[in-house]
């Protein structure tokens, strides 16, 4: 009787606690509205009225579409031994969430995460996981460790627990939904107040506006006849302005016949000189004359560029028509670029479709000088492989055509090509496909200028086609009266040009002046030159050459190099002096090469000079920021050049 008493005893004091801390803790839950505050005044009771030592609060969480269980609060927790966040179904936690019923563990494994304090740690002896749960759903899962066994008493609180915590979780996620939406409203109304004031001030905007275009179109009409007087004065000027042009033009068609008087007589003179016929002149001198006729000769067709420019400005460029035999054009092309196709070891052949006519009506010297143009272009900018002239008739496919109503001559090479960008400014006067100082090839852009408005006044038109690097066809496509039958042996003999030996004609640096040279008398006053090494880089030969020439006469060694990457190979053998430097060069130009010169330690206070034809306002300052020693301006003042020489030569002498 005395034992029965005692556990009823005990189990009515057992039900009296279970029940007074289930009222209270539910009394600390009410009122509250925050999760995260609740979930902490939970661990803080729980765990320790149950005898544990450790404890974890998760809450359901399915914010980003996939179901999970987040750490909101914790009690002793060691949190290198606890996840922040568990999927449902994943550890022990997740599968209490799962499937909705507690697990309890009685032996816990010696790997389990450990209770510690300041004085030690151990693993818990007893472990509870209960869910949260509210109408059939999970809303958390709370987890709870002991050092010691749960009682029995304890498991059923915890239990028990659970329905009231899940009650009170329930209502405080739906107060904070509530909450969500009020101030969502809250914030929506306000927006459309703002957005009610907004339009009722644009609506009177609106009405101002209104007013303000009203007043506008008055003065509109007013700006109108003010706009009729300038488009009148517009006129005027503009009549002017072509006043003026044609002005320019007839100056320098006036000039470019005033300069080519003189000129005729110096190529005559030069070309008399140069063929030696009586065998009096040195070969020096031959070459002195040979070189003059050349610069005359460009002289010559720059002028006459320059003159038929002008007069298609000036809408004077007269058009003969007469009838020729095409073979005869043909043959004439072969003979002029044949041997300079041989020359840089380039094939050339004029080829021809069928039916194209023997005989055209047309100027002939106009359209000999379009091919003749495109023709040097395309030797001049093929370095390897071929240039072809085809000659065809136009099909439908050109608009607005009959077939057979167009002759095309076009000019293909595999030289240098133009981007894509340039294929419509080369037509323009003075440009080029590559205008800057460092491009490879020479030229002044006025050539296909002409060959356009040439051909516009022949009644036809010239176009391009060219990738860069990959070569360019230039056609000209000319109207065609039909006349006669092709010629039988017009394109019989195709013209080839493949020479033995590339290397032969490579250019390359070469060295001038091997021969002893003595120093003339006009050299008594600059001895101090005589024996000194100099390296000329320059890629007009001419000029090469009379620098060359006059530095020989003062005693001096001269080595040239075409272009800034065979000035350095130069460099590399030694012995240099001085570097005459020119600006405008193919590959490399001038301050390029000097910079990279500057950049050898050995060659750091080696004299280079820059020679340049623009003596513009600057270009002094870019020579010396490019680290050379001094500048000259073309035409080179030869006195100048040799004081300047000494002033740089004499320190290193001394030296």
């Amino acid at each position: 009787m005395v034992l029965s008493l005692l556990e009823t005893t005990k189990a009515n004091r057992e039900q009296d606690w279970l029940q007074t801390n289930l009222a209270r803790i539910a009394g600390l839950m009410q009122g509250q509205r925050d999760l995260a505050v609740v979930a902490e005044l939970i661990m803080n009771e729980l765990i320790p009225l149950v005898g544990g030592q450790q404890g974890a609060f998760f809450l359901a969480d399915s914010s980003d579409g996939q179901p999970r269980l987040r750490l909101i609060a914790g009690y002793g927790l060691n949190n290198a031994g606890t996840s922040g966040q568990v999927l449902l179904g994943q550890s022990l936690v997740g599968q209490v969430a799962k499937t909705r019923k507690p697990i309890v563990l009685d032996e816990v494994p010696a790997g389990y995460v450990r209770i510690s304090s300041a004085i030690g740690e151990s693993r818990p002896v007893n472990v509870m996981i209960v869910p949260i749960v509210f109408e059939d759903q999970v809303l958390g899962v709370i987890e709870a460790g002991s050092l010691w066994p749960f009682t029995q008493v304890h498991r059923d609180f915890l239990e028990q627990l659970m329905e009231a915590i899940g009650v009170n979780v329930n209502t405080m996620i739906a107060n904070a939904r509530t909450d969500a939406l009020l101030e969502q409203s809250q914030r929506l109304t306000a927006e459309l107040q703002a957005r009610q004031q907004e339009l009722q001030q644009s609506n009177a905007e609106l009405a101002d506006k209104a007013a303000l275009l009203a007043s506008q179109n008055r003065d509109i009409e007013t700006k109108n006849a003010e706009i009729e007087q300038a488009r009148q004065e517009i006129e005027e000027r503009a009549l002017q302005l072509d006043q003026a042009s044609r002005y320019k033009s007839q100056f320098l068609a006036n000039m470019s016949h005033e300069l080519r008087t003189p000129l005729n007589s110096l190529l005559v003179l030069a070309r008399l000189l140069a063929q030696n016929p009586d065998g009096n002149l040195t070969p020096k001198q031959v070459e002195y004359a040979t070189i003059v006729h050349s610069s005359g000769s460009d002289l010559l067709r720059l002028i006459n560029d320059i003159l038929d420019l002008t007069k298609v400005e000036a809408g004077k460029m007269d058009i003969n028509p007469e009838r020729f035999a095409l073979a005869g054009l043909v043959e004439d092309l072969r003979g002029v670029f044949g041997p300079l196709t041989e020359e840089k070891r380039l094939g050339f052949t004029i080829t021809g479709a069928p039916g194209v006519p023997a005989d055209l009506e047309t100027d002939k010297q106009r359209l000999r000088q379009i091919l003749y143009n495109l023709l040097s272009n395309a030797v001049k900018f093929t370095d390897q492989g071929h240039v072809e002239l085809h000659i065809d008739t136009e099909d439908a496919r050109k608009p607005g055509a009959r077939a057979g109503s167009w002759v095309v001559f076009s000019v293909t090479d595999t030289g240098i090509g133009i981007s894509h960008e340039n294929l419509t400014s080369i037509f323009s006067a003075f440009q080029q496909g590559d205008g800057t100082t460092s491009r490879r090839y020479g030229g002044t852009g006025l050539g296909l200028a002409i060959c356009r408005e040439v051909a516009a006044r022949l009644g036809g038109e010239v176009t391009v086609q060219s990738d860069l690097g990959m070569g360019s066809t230039f056609s000209l496509h000319l109207p065609l009266v039909p006349q006669g039958t092709a010629h039988p042996r017009l394109f019989a003999q195709p013209y080839l040009a493949d020479g033995a030996d590339w290397a032969a004609a490579a250019p390359g640096t070469h060295s001038i002046g091997d021969h002893d040279a003595q120093p003339v008398p006009a050299a008594r006053a600059h001895e101090a030159l005589r024996g000194h090494k100099v390296l000329v880089v320059d890629d007009d030969p001419r000029n090469a050459f009379v620098l060359t020439d006059v530095l020989e006469m003062y005693g001096m060694t001269v080595v040239q190099a075409t272009d800034g990457r065979k000035a350095i190979a130069e460099l590399a053998a030694g012995d240099i002096d001085l570097v005459l430097m020119d600006v405008m060069m193919p590959r490399m130009e001038g301050y390029e090469t000097t910079r990279a010169i500057r950049q050898m330690p050995q060659y750091a206070q080696l004299p280079v000079i820059t020679v340049t034809a623009r003596a513009m306002q600057g270009d002094r300052a870019k020579s010396i920021d490019a680290s050379a020693s001094d500048y000259i301006t073309k035409p080179i003042d030869v006195e100048e050049l040799l004081n300047c020489m000494e002033r740089w030569l004499a320190p290193a002498r001394h030296a």
